[in-house]
């Protein structure tokens, strides 16, 4: 007989686990100090080595761009800090710096059992979910800060997402209303809500110059969505691909990174079925700027791409919001249509099934259409705030929260 054990319980067991682990290492931790002060008549120092004012944790090397220009900054300043990452071959690691430490502490489990142990001043990270599945705030930790990793609703995330977190750092004020409707109806201690701007549009727009001979404005279509069962390949597929190879258009599709963990069999059964089309090909690139900048037009769903897209480089989407079930998402106890849903319809073009067999005719229309542009403009002015900015307001605000946080302790 095989002992089974299904994945939210397995989840809830290692919670357990880690959190009886974590309260036995401080209560020994506490008692070994003691000790020593003891044992030394007072004269012990007791201050931790392995406490650190600033920690930077990455889950995965595609948030790169996200914490890139908060370490620039940090660097610049002469700042001490601990960059921990999940990823292995992390960019990080192909950059010097003099006053970052860089350190991989493994995937999963691994890395979440050494982030409920951290001890540390301040903590930035774009992981949601703190103190609600298998990563939970450390006792060794005083302050946890949550970055947004796109220009988006600050209740996209999964239930609970950011509930938890002590600050969220957001791109525009227009993201503040919802968090503290949240706070309000779940009876949360109020978080600090500080608009810093967009880090990660800040790295792609630096880097946009690298891609300026790359565009093709006529005949590149990205087709490019978020993932989960209200996306655009999950709902349609073959029923979306076909008639756009049959434009004529040179297709590009690129899946949302976590659509090849969680869909992986679709997107193996949609390349097989067109491995020998020549006008479609795939994308698993790290940087999306390559095909963003090559293509002339974007199809997508609700993904936050689709910001990245129009305003760095002001070209039209066609969107589908294909029955977005919004149940599994912090929007769902929202009563107000999100953001980005209200300005999908100003930015973009809505695309429905019946238009697929005419969806060259809708391309060529929506490319046309000038309103779009300005309409692009108006958005990208009050989702993305303190442009080129972003890493300077965030060390700013996490460097003065630091000097709370020692100012308190000495106390």
């Amino acid at each position: 007989m095989i002992l089974y054990i299904d994945p939210g319980t397995g989840s809830m067991l290692f919670s357990i686990l880690i959190g009886v682990v974590a309260i036995i290492f401080f209560m020994l931790k506490a008692f070994w100090i003691k000790i020593k002060f003891f044992i030394s008549g007072g004269k012990v120092d007791l201050k931790n080595s392995h406490h650190v004012p600033f920690v930077i944790y990455s889950e995965d090397k595609r948030y790169w761009t996200v914490f890139e220009p908060i370490i620039n900054e940090f660097e610049k300043r002469r700042i001490e800090i601990t960059y921990l990452t999940s990823s292995e071959d992390d960019p990080f690691f192909n950059e010097r710096f003099e006053y970052i430490q860089g350190l991989y502490i493994g995937k999963g489990n691994k890395a979440f059992t050494k982030l409920n142990l951290l001890e540390a001043d301040v903590c930035i990270m774009t992981t949601p979910g703190l103190d609600v599945y298998q990563l939970k705030r450390s006792k060794g930790t005083k302050h946890y800060s949550h970055i947004l990793h796109a220009v988006d609703d600050a209740t996209s995330y999964r239930l609970f997402g950011l509930d938890y977190f002590d600050s969220v750092l957001l791109s525009g004020e227009y993201q503040i209303k919802h968090l503290r409707q949240l706070e309000h109806q779940r009876n949360l201690k109020e978080k600090e809500l500080i608009v810093v701007g967009s880090t990660y549009l800040d790295s792609l727009n630096n880097s946009l110059s690298e891609y300026e001979n790359s565009v093709d404005s006529t005949s590149v279509i990205l087709v490019a969505p978020s993932w989960g069962n209200s996306s655009l390949l999950n709902k349609y597929g073959e029923r979306l691909l076909t008639p756009l190879i049959e434009t004529g258009f040179h297709i590009i599709v690129r899946p949302h990174p976590q659509t090849l963990q969680n869909d992986q069999k679709i997107i193996d059964s949609l390349i097989s079925r067109y491995r020998t089309e020549p006008k479609l090909e795939w994308d698993f690139e790290r940087n999306n700027l390559k095909s963003l900048s090559r293509a002339s037009l974007m199809i997508s769903d609700f993904s936050g791409v689709i910001f990245d897209y129009t305003f760095l480089f002001r070209r039209p989407v066609l969107y589908s919001n294909v029955e977005f079930d919004s149940r599994p998402y912090d929007s769902w106890d929202i009563d107000e249509t999100p953001w980005k849903f209200e300005v999908l319809q100003k930015i973009g073009v809505e695309l429905k099934e019946e238009d697929f067999s005419h969806i060259k005719d809708l391309i060529y229309r929506t490319i046309d259409n000038t309103t779009l542009f300005e309409n692009i403009n108006i958005a990208k002015a009050k989702a993305w705030n303190n442009q080129g900015e972003a890493g300077i307001k965030v060390v700013d605000y996490l460097v003065e929260k630091q000097k709370s946080i020692s100012k308190a302790i000495a106390r």
